[in-house]
């Protein structure tokens, strides 16, 4: 049986009714569970020579990993840690890329319960100095690629808690050298296991604490969301400085007895990533929209999915033009999902019992008690806009497995954010009568012009249907008259020139797609939209910009 129904009791086919599924979905967590232990080890038991990572580097070397494998450089990579001073409690940041080492290095961290910091390999000198110094960082350890050790060099001095930095180099002469015997179990399940620095959109990164249930968490994105099978072999891109490396990378695929893909590439090609696709028979996938809307301009009949059973997408609302256009291309539909770096899979579509609706975030996972809340966080009807919050009165069920215990050193934040048991996780949606949810945008980017309120996605949705279009975000100016005006800064397709009447034939397709009201008013082209380290579109950056301007 997959491992998964240890802690659930049952298949996830055995589920008869989406009511079924929310009414009795229920998770099993152990006061003690550290994945490590209970999971790695026991797999490892079990099937040791089980495939668990199909590992290609970015000069296109192939490493094949058993659990068995993984579970023996665990324990050394703890013994490393260990020999190296460090101890439970302490913060290690992790600049890893999409590295082997990754996998290993994670579970003995949990092994001697050492609290594990990913970070992204496109930090600058700047952004090491601000998260050492808040997390009080004790060791680093990085890859040698990218110019991150530069980077870290040029920093340290401005980092008083760093007293280590390792690379691979170091990592392999003295992990090598370790000894493989099991550790004692040190942890309970309250503890720190995790801390990871939210993307930034609209300021400093918070940062995120999770305990040891955070694994747990996320069966429902491997096991039902991702659909990953027994004997599959899963491929989510992302970097493993982000927590979507953990959704997509390691706990819950393993637990739905799926091996995970990784491919180390140096640079997003989408030709490249579609040929690893079909080179490796990969069974279930995961990208975000942005990577999805560069897929789309290939010659996507090309390649072979056969193999392919299932696609997924998180991280941005999805533009239903991409999602139809991969639909045409390769047969198989993208399925959303929502979630925060504070909370594991709250919403998502592909419930095998609900026909999906083309463009919503899908309806509430289990134990994800959503309601969509106006400013005084009262609950509102179908088909307002409002705040996505999550209940977490105990009376309820209390906070749902893997959701978030709090921002680090920062009580105010935590309790602006999380108050009188309820989330404010700062998007907003509607719910139509059906009870699915509709993305609006971010608080900050809803556009208040001439007593209306636009949400950017649906007419960035609408813009992504011109075959100009290749990227956009939509904005509000500053507007004498409106309040705001409607602007969009648009990153035209290959063959393309902005122009008065390109213009102009963007603002129609809105007009006639849409609510004329919600047009751009102002279009601006662009070569590329401000974004963070993680990918994500900072329409702050292009407000803020526009706002100087005007002054």
């Amino acid at each position: 049986m997959p491992f998964y129904e240890k802690y659930t009791g049952r298949h996830r086919d055995d589920y008869a009714t989406l009511d079924d599924l929310q009414k009795n979905f229920k998770l099993n967590v152990p006061a003690d569970f550290n994945f490590a232990f209970d999971c790695l080890d026991a797999m490892a038991d079990e099937t040791p020579d089980a495939l668990a990572m199909l590992w290609i580097s970015n000069t296109g070397e192939e490493r094949r990993f058993t659990f068995e494998d993984i579970r023996r450089e665990s324990n050394r990579a703890a013994r490393f840690f260990l020999n190296r001073g460090i101890s439970k409690g302490d913060m290690i940041m992790l600049t890893m890329s999409r590295d082997w080492r990754y996998w290993p290095v994670l579970m003995g961290l949990h092994r001697i319960g050492a609290v594990a910091v990913p970070a992204t390999y496109t930090l600058t000198a700047k952004d090491f100095v601000y998260r050492c110094d808040a997390a009080s960082i004790k060791m680093i350890l990085t890859t040698p690629r990218f110019g991150v050790l530069d980077a870290i060099k040029a920093a340290r001095a401005e980092c008083p808690s760093l007293q280590m930095v390792a690379d691979f180099s170091d990592y392999d002469a003295e992990a090598s050298a370790c000894s493989d015997a099991p550790l004692e179990r040190c942890t309970v399940a309250s503890d720190m296991m995790l801390m990871a620095f939210s993307s930034g959109t609209t300021g400093y990164p918070k940062m995120v604490w999770h305990d040891y249930t955070y694994p747990l968490g996320h069966i429902l994105t491997g096991c039902f969301w991702h659909r990953c099978e027994s004997g599959g072999l899963h491929f989510t891109i992302s970097d493993t400085g982000w927590l979507k490396s953990l959704w997509g990378k390691m706990y819950s695929q393993w637990l739905a007895g799926s091996a995970v893909f990784t491919y180390d590439f140096d640079r997003f090609s989408a030709a490249d990533i579609l040929e690893k696709l079909a080179k490796y028979k990969v069974t279930t996938f995961c990208a975000p929209p942005t990577m999805y809307r560069y897929f789309i301009k290939e010659d996507l009949k090309k390649y072979d999915f056969s193999a392919l059973k299932h696609c997924a997408t998180a991280g941005e609302a999805l533009n239903p033009e991409v999602y139809r256009s991969w639909r045409e291309g390769t047969g198989h539909k993208i399925y959303e999902g929502f979630g925060q770096t504070e909370t594991t899979l709250c919403c998502w579509t592909g419930y095998p019992w609900v026909q999906p609706r083309l463009g919503s975030m899908g309806l509430p996972a289990p134990g994800y008690r959503m309601v969509v809340a106006d400013e005084n966080g009262h609950e509102v009807g179908a088909g307002v806009t409002g705040e996505i919050c999550i209940r977490t009165d105990a009376a309820g069920g209390g906070k749902p497995v893997g959701m978030f215990s709090g921002y680090f050193r920062d009580e105010e934040t935590t309790k602006k954010v999380w108050r009188d048991d309820l989330y404010h996780t700062g998007d907003t949606a509607y719910r139509d009568e059906m009870g699915f949810l509709w993305y609006v945008g971010r608080t900050d980017d809803v556009i208040k012009s001439s007593g209306y309120r636009i949400g950017p996605f649906e007419v960035e949705s609408v813009l992504m249907e011109h075959p100009a279009v290749l990227e956009c975000a939509v904005t509000g100016v500053p507007d004498a008259e409106r309040g705001f005006a409607v602007k969009a800064t648009v990153v035209l397709s290959a063959g393309y020139e902005g122009s008065p009447e390109l213009t102009k034939e963007l603002q129609n397709h809105v007009k006639k797609n849409t609510a004329p009201y919600k047009y751009p008013r102002i279009v601006e082209y662009a070569d590329a939209l401000p974004k963070t380290i993680s990918g994500k579109i900072r329409r702050l950056e292009i407000r803020e910009k526009d706002a100087g301007a005007a002054k």
